[in-house]
Formats: C-alpha cells, structure tokens, sequence
C-alpha cells in the first residue's frame, strides 16, 4: 500500500512539473518585454508623424527603459527616445495599500530605473495614492526631492480634483508648451462625478494644473471634441496647460467603442482572460497585429481619434502586461 502511495505521489510530482514546463512554453520565442517596447515605438512613430510635438508617456512597466531589464543594465535607447516621459504609481505611497508608505526596498527598486529614464531627459510623473493630509504632504515633498513630478490622490478611482492641497503644488502661471516644463499635474481620467461635459470642463478650467491626464470619452460613450480639449487647456490664471488622453494598450476594455458583443462567445485570437481585480478589462496578447491595429496605424484607431480630438499627447496603461505572460 505505502508502494503504491508512493509511486501515485511521484506521477503527481512529474504531471504537475510538466504542466508548468508547458505553460511557461506557451510562447517560447516571444520576447515579451521587447514586444512592449516595439509597441510604444510604434505608437510614438504614429503619433509623432501627425504632430511632432505628440507626447508618450508609458505608465508603469518602468522596468524595460532597460535593454536587459536590470536596475544596473544599460538604458534602451530606441525605447527611451521614443517617449517623453514615465508615469509612475504608487512609488512612495498606495503600492501595499493606499495611503500607506511604500516598503523603502520597493521604492529604491522604482527608482532605480525612473532615474535611469529622467537621466536620458524624460520627464517623471508621479502619483501616489494617499488621503491623509499629512502624507500628501510628504508625497510632494519626496518627489520634488527626487527630481519628480508628483500627484496625490486621495482617490484610487481618479474621479476627483484634491481639495489639498489648498493651493496647487508650484502652481504658475505660465504657458506650457512641452512635459518638461511642467511642475504639476491633475489625473482626472474618471468623470462619473460630473453629470455633463459642460461640469467638467467648468471644474478643470477653474484649476491652476500644468498637465491634465484625462479620457478621450466622457461616461465611456461620448468623445470629447477638438473644442472642448482647446477649453480645457485654459488655467483659470491665465496660463495654457497640457491635455493628454488616457489609453490602456494592454488590457482591451468591454465599455469602449471597439468592443463588439459577439466576442464573448468567438474571442478573437488576441483577446485573452478577464482582469480579476477589474471587471470588463481583458488581457490581450499586445504583440499581434489585430490588437495593435485597433490602437494605431489608420483613421479609425483609437490614437488616430486622440489626435483628431486635439489632444497634446497619450498616456499609455498597463505597459506591465509583459508581466503577465512572462
């Protein structure tokens, strides 16, 4: 009986082994860090031939700013100069959870690279998700230490302009003309507070905020206008601001435009599992061509309608997807 126990345990051991050799062949010749890399070049190659100016800020995935994906390997500098900045969450405060300090080991570890990208001249933005005054406080003060431009929000949805600070961090009243100039910045990519267009352009413009990251559609459904973009990028001081618009690239979203009903029961070959931490967003398999298609490269990509809507520049999610099938 203990024989026969014993041999039963071994083919357990030798199937289980075998079946994770599989899934970690499912692409074997897929450099999937490099695909990511290919695909922000891409973009960037599109949008910058329609307007030289365009800016592409990556979030997240910083670590493939380098060539081997070390904190002490050589930047990539195809990739690098192909972006204009980095976003960064979570770096001092919300990586365990919000409003908590980021463990120092998972902070240096982010840093690292971020300074690897500031040093080849990209502009660092980020934000930390903290609610207590005297965090957010904290927040900007570390980042402006560290050469960063910082945001504090004291919500995870995005869907609110911070009461605090009082007065906008640096607040100016210049004319921002490039991400390197900008000292601060409004993350506002979820308007479910705001019950019309009209609402929201009217708190945003009633702001100091150099940058305003933001969503192409107002409620998932209606497309800001090459107009209205023009109204927000008015400071209540005087000043002119940057409006770049949010688009995720490694996640397909069910609430979009491109999304089609009848891919729930036939998925396209690059559709992938369902997020379970955020319902409706699917992983997608962001190295074929079908994906990167509805992204950029014609009239009707999701790019081509940023660019026509007036936008400054895109701010691209999810860039951490290489995670996922690595």
């Amino acid at each position: 009986m203990k024989k026969l126990l014993f041999i039963t345990l071994i083919l357990v051991i030798f199937i289980s082994c075998t079946d994770e050799e599989d899934d970690d062949n499912l692409y074997p010749d897929i450099d999937f860090r490099q695909e990511m890399r290919d695909f922000v070049i891409g973009i960037s190659e599109y949008g910058k031939a329609s307007n030289s100016n365009f800016i592409i800020i990556p979030q997240n995935g910083i670590e493939i700013v380098t060539t081997n994906g070390e904190e002490d390997g050589p930047v990539n500098t195809a990739y690098a100069n192909a972006i204009d900045g980095h976003g960064q969450e979570d770096l001092f405060y919300g990586y365990d959870n919000d409003d908590i300090a980021t463990p120092f080991e998972d902070n240096a570890y982010l840093r690292a690279f971020l300074n690897k990208s500031k040093n080849a001249g990209n502009t660092i933005l980020v934000t930390d998700y903290c609610s207590t005054q005297s965090k957010m406080g904290d927040s900007y003060i570390q980042n402006k230490l560290a050469g960063y431009v910082p945001f504090a929000a004291d919500q995870r949805e995005l869907n609110n302009i911070p009461n605090y600070p009082t007065r906008i961090f640096e607040e100016n009243v210049s004319i921002i003309t490039s991400l390197s100039k900008v000292k601060n910045f409004l993350y506002l990519i979820n308007p479910e507070n705001y019950s019309t267009k009209a609402a929201f352009i009217s708190a945003v413009t009633a702001t100091n905020y150099d940058l305003l990251i933001m969503d192409l559609f107002f409620h998932d459904e209606t497309e800001f206008t090459a107009t209205e973009i023009t109204q927000l990028k008015n400071k209540a001081n005087g000043g002119k601001r940057l409006v770049v618009s949010y688009m995720s690239i490694g996640e397909a979203e069910d609430y979009r435009y491109y999304w089609q009903s009848g891919w729930a029961a036939n998925n396209p070959s690059w559709l992938d599992s369902e997020n379970p931490d955020w319902d409706g967003n699917f992983k997608v398999k962001y190295w074929e061509s079908e994906w990167q298609n509805i992204i950029y490269g014609s009239q009707d990509s999701y790019l081509q309608k940023i660019l026509d809507a007036n936008f400054d520049g895109v701010y691209l999610d999810i860039i951490e997807a290489f995670e996922f099938y690595e």
